[in-house]
């Protein structure tokens, strides 16, 4: 196997999405960097794989670089896994990634599950192309200037929510963008795989309803063709009105 970094995309949730080359990516490699070492434990284990595996998370990627890079240098073929989906998509590894680019080593990429694509087909609003942004900022202010931006959006727009924040999102959500038609999708793949659409308001009402556990996909539609030229038109004629008044 040829010496370099292989990003391997794992399941998100059903261990039986894992692909056959990513399968055999892991096999052949000679070090796993993996976010937490227990939950990609349980994924090699499904597939009895037996490999070494280092930790590499947020808080320790930067002194895991030179490391690497050394251990590419000297001819093996290192692969990274993040706890769920593919790496670097709101997890860890870009320094790493852009280090090794940098350093001139090969580096290739083993495409697997990610909730963004999977959240968006289930939705039905992918077809035009979308916005991922990933989790939304911890603080109100943060979170509602991101929504704010997308009063106009003719995409869709994938975001990633927490369990303690899902109800907060929906409520900002209900207040900004009113009756927009949103979906989301918790614990995707799994056996309690959750799907639900509606207005954020009839969303929130659900969730009061149901369990909450599990990270959440959200997608809001874009905002309605007829309602986005009717909202320029009353925007052009209110700008005609300011010039007429200055």
């Amino acid at each position: 196997m040829e010496a370099g970094l292989y990003l391997v995309g794992t399941p998100i949730g059903n261990l039986e999405d894992m692909t056959f080359r990513g399968v055999r990516t892991l096999q052949e490699v000679d070090v796993i960097l993996a976010e937490d070492t227990r939950k990609t434990g349980i994924l090699l284990n499904k597939y009895e794989i037996s490999k070494p595996m280092v930790s590499c998370h947020e808080f320790n990627e930067r002194s895991r670089v030179e490391r690497v890079i050394s251990e590419i240098e000297s001819g093996k073929a290192v692969a990274l896994v993040s706890d769920a989906g593919m790496p670097l998509i709101s997890d860890p590894g870009s320094r790493l990634v852009q280090s090794v680019r940098e350093a001139g080593l090969f580096i290739t990429s083993i495409p697997g599950p990610t909730a963004v694509t999977t959240g968006l087909a289930l939705s039905g609003w992918g077809q035009e192309g979308f916005i991922f942004l990933g989790f939304t900022p911890n603080k109100s202010a943060g979170r509602r200037r991101i929504l704010e931006g997308l009063v106009d959006e003719s995409l869709s727009v994938v975001l990633y929510e927490s369990t303690h924040r899902i109800q907060k999102l929906m409520a900002d959500i209900a207040d900004i963008l009113g009756d927009r038609q949103v979906f989301i999708g918790r614990e995707l793949t799994k056996k309690f795989e959750t799907l639900k659409s509606g207005t954020a308001a009839e969303l929130s009402e659900f969730l009061d309803l149901h369990s909450s556990k599990g990270e959440f996909v959200v997608v809001i539609s874009p905002i309605d063709k007829a309602e986005l030229k009717e909202r320029k038109a009353e925007d052009r004629k209110n700008s005609k009105q300011a010039w007429k008044n200055a």
